[in-house]
């Protein structure tokens, strides 16, 4: 047991640091391309159409997803030395994206031809949906539940910074805004073929015939993930889409949008654990390695947090340009949940999952969003969405959701704390 334990780690070291090669140059090249696009449009234009099109994207990617980064994955590890149960999988996972794809771009199209400040950004839009949609077809699922995130990391790595260069050189003028979305998309387009190509050539895996109801029931066994997913982003993109309405101009929309990069970078920056830790504990219910995690790394997020807070202010200035002063404020209300990000993940599907309690991950999901509408419904009667204060009051709100589902996740595991106990080398 502890030699399959020790190999195991080591898989798990491998399969983390790809995963934070992945994330930290699209976290690095977000850095890169951000203050340009801020100090080129100006908070208003950055507001009104990067940002607010990002959150209103966000919600399509999450129906096109559909839960399968996590049900794929799980199913993928626990078939992984079966290469005919792996194709059919992979084949049913793609029918049902191209199926949602089919659905999302119809609503896309006729919701720009009934808002009207969507069709002023249609185009936009579109060129976003394209650049989401390539990078969900991107099979991720595969290569997680295998531990083989190596064989795509520096390939697509490399490619995405081509095409990050290229916005940096063309980007010169608002009216080049299209660039961003579109050479998005390209690099996600020839990143997503690349990763088909190496399936088929050089792990074997092809597509094959499968039936309606395999996809069907694919749908159904994803449904719960998609949810939670859903939840999740209903008051995360929720905020930014509340602010444009309530502001009108973009301006209050590109703070918060600006700000939330920055957290959404850290988060990022934290993901790769838990993710690597997924399928690495639906095998090995490795629960000393969650305890040792925790201690290592939260006191070190606290400590940066601190440094954080106090340079918010004058880094957005810098970072963004001096019109994004309020950003510096957003940032600092944002900060609590910045440092319970990494127990809510690795505390999430990682834990959950090995103790056989993957719904109530779920559950603490659609918990926090219910919460999440009804406090903003509360700041509403007291009046504290209003333009003036609606800024703050959003940024404050997310951070209490976070914690609501926090509290959640360890009441269930302290409840259930029994069922860690199975395995006496892993307690």
């Amino acid at each position: 047991m502890a030699n399959k334990l020790s190999s195991g780690r080591k898989t798990l070291l491998v399969n983390t640091i790809m995963l934070y090669i992945m994330q930290f140059s699209t976290t690095l090249m977000s850095f890169i391309i951000i203050p340009k696009q801020t100090q080129i449009l100006g908070d208003a234009l950055y507001g009104g159409y990067i940002e607010a099109s990002v959150a209103i994207i966000a919600y399509f990617r999450i129906v096109i997803d559909f839960g399968f980064i996590q049900s794929a994955t799980e199913k993928i590890t626990k078939n992984r030395e079966d290469k005919k149960e792996i194709g059919r999988i992979l084949s049913s996972v793609v029918a049902c994206k191209l199926f949602l794809i089919a659905i999302s771009l119809a609503v896309l199209i006729a919701l720009c031809s009934f808002i009207p400040a969507w069709g002023s950004k249609k185009y936009i839009l579109l060129l976003y949906f394209g650049a989401e949609t390539l990078a969900s077809m991107t099979p991720d699922f595969l290569y997680r539940g295998l531990e083989k995130m190596s064989a795509i990391t520096y390939r697509t790595v490399i490619i995405r910074a081509l095409f990050m260069i290229a916005i940096l050189i063309f980007f010169n003028e608002p009216a080049d805004i299209w660039m961003v979305p579109g050479f998005t998309l390209l690099g996600n387009g020839i990143a997503m073929l690349f990763a088909y190509i190496h399936v088929y050539k050089k792990l074997g895996i092809g597509f094959v015939r499968i039936p309606v109801i395999r996809v069907l029931k694919e749908y159904a066994y994803s449904f719960q993930f998609f949810f939670s997913n859903f939840a999740t982003m209903a008051y995360t993109s929720l905020n930014i889409l509340l602010l444009d309405i309530i502001t009108v101009s973009g301006g209050a929309t590109g703070h918060y949008g600006a700000a939330n990069r920055l957290i959404t970078a850290g988060r990022n920056a934290l993901m790769p654990i838990s993710e690597s830790m997924y399928p690495y504990m639906a095998q090995n219910r490795d629960f000393k390695l969650v305890k040792k995690m925790l201690l290592t790394l939260e006191p070190i997020i606290i400590a940066g947090c601190a440094v954080i807070y106090i340079l918010a202010v004058p880094f957005c200035k810098w970072y963004f340009g001096p019109e994004f002063a309020n950003a510096g404020y957003v940032l600092r209300a944002m900060l609590p949940m910045a440092i319970i990000t990494l127990p809510n993940f690795i505390l999430g599907f990682p834990t959950m999952t090995a103790m056989g309690k993957t719904k109530h991950v779920n559950y603490s999901n659609i918990i926090g969003s219910v919460f999440h509408i009804l406090l903003l419904s509360v700041l509403y009667f007291m009046g504290f969405l209003t333009k003036e204060k609606a800024l703050l009051s959003l940024a404050w709100s997310v951070s209490a959701t976070e914690f609501v589902i926090l509290i959640y996740r360890l009441a269930v595991i302290y409840k259930f704390r029994y069922l860690m106990q199975g395995n006496k080398e892993n307690v």
